[in-house]
């Protein structure tokens, strides 16, 4: 699998991230936000990501707690006119262009995502055109005019199958952003792909030895890996998958423990699913240095209910996607449902 461009600057400056709230505070914003969406006509739909007091928000008003396009199919599929979305904007970008007759808000549009950023539409563009014999798949992690370049928009759980396919076609392929989960789809299938170097700055910072260390004083723990993380990483796990498919693997084992490499966001709904099990934190920092994100998204936790209280007030925070570009995102990501449903 050849390099090309595609990584992120060593200094990327995380975001500040919203102030401490106090327990009366919390309910307040809590009771607003519920009375606006009922006044709004609007659904809040969150990501695995987002704070654990979200979620529950969500689940409590009738939204939904899932990954980008399980968020974005339940908002094109609910009643309402407005749909909250809380997470990333590429998340947000993803729900309009499957629902381009709703209003989409976000609590604010500066929540990227780093696998985002490290994929700019003009310079991805620039790089497809130097191969044109080759299909374009993109991970759902990209920009709505990354999508629109595509050939093909991918989830983590569905990578290997349609990568697999295409190979099984004879089709050069190449992929993007995320090239730890690049190697692993090309190692998964064995198919001609060129990889763009983008990475997650929550994933690609758990530890290889710290890992191992914790797996042998934890034998009788799974080890549970998203194929955001470094290859040394995924070499350790007992089972490599998407956040929706690492919650049903805790769920179908019948092992108690775990330890679990991805955000630690997800435990929330993995502790509802499994209340009886315990979930350890996989190690983000070693002797040598200090984890950046420390297994939390940044940008995740930008979607404080601070925040969500005025999203119907703030101006700036509508999500819209030119319709050239809706159109041309529409086609891989409907080839993708297609191939979902064979």
């Amino acid at each position: 699998m050849n390099d090309t461009p595609g990584r992120l600057p060593q200094n990327l400056p995380f975001p500040e991230l919203p102030g401490f709230l106090t327990p009366q505070e919390r309910e307040k914003y809590r009771q607003l936000i519920q009375e606006r969406l009922t006044k709004e006509n609007a659904v809040l739909i969150a990501h695995y990501y987002t704070d654990q007091e979200v979620q529950s928000l969500a689940e409590e008003t009738g939204g939904f707690v899932g990954d980008s396009l399980e968020m974005a199919r339940f908002g094109k599929e609910h009643s309402a006119d407005t749909v909250v979305v809380a997470g990333v904007k590429f998340m947000g970008e993803t729900a309009k262009i499957l629902t381009p007759d709703k209003k989409v808000l976000m609590p604010t549009l500066e929540a990227t995502c780093s696998l985002d950023i490290s994929c700019p539409e003009k310079e991805f563009t620039r790089f497809c055109d130097s191969y044109p014999d080759r299909t374009v798949v993109v991970y759902a992690n990209t920009s709505a005019a990354v999508k629109a370049r595509s050939d093909w928009v991918v989830t983590s759980s569905i990578a290997v199958r349609v990568v697999g396919h295409l190979a099984e076609q004879g089709e050069k392929v190449i992929w993007a952003p995320d090239h730890h989960l690049g190697r692993y789809v090309q190692k998964e299938t064995g198919a001609d792909m060129i990889s763009w170097q983008g990475n997650c700055v929550v994933h690609d910072e758990f530890k290889y030895q710290e890992l191992m260390d914790m797996s042998r004083d934890n034998p009788d723990a799974m080890v549970l890996v998203h194929p955001e993380s470094p290859e040394p990483v995924i070499d350790l796990a007992d089972f490599v998958g998407s956040t929706s498919q690492i919650i049903n693997a805790c769920k179908k084992s019948d092992k108690k423990r775990f330890i679990v490499a991805t955000d630690k966001g997800i435990f929330f709904k993995m502790q509802q699913a499994v209340p009886d099990k315990e979930l350890i934190i996989a190690p983000t920092s070693s002797e040598s240095a200090t984890c950046r994100s420390c297994a939390r998204c940044p940008w995740m936790q930008l979607n404080d209910l601070k925040r969500l209280s005025q999203v119907f007030d703030t101006p700036g925070n509508e999500v819209h996607v030119s319709p050239d570009i809706v159109e041309k995102a529409l086609v891989p990501l409907n080839r993708m449902f297609q191939f979902m449903k064979s």
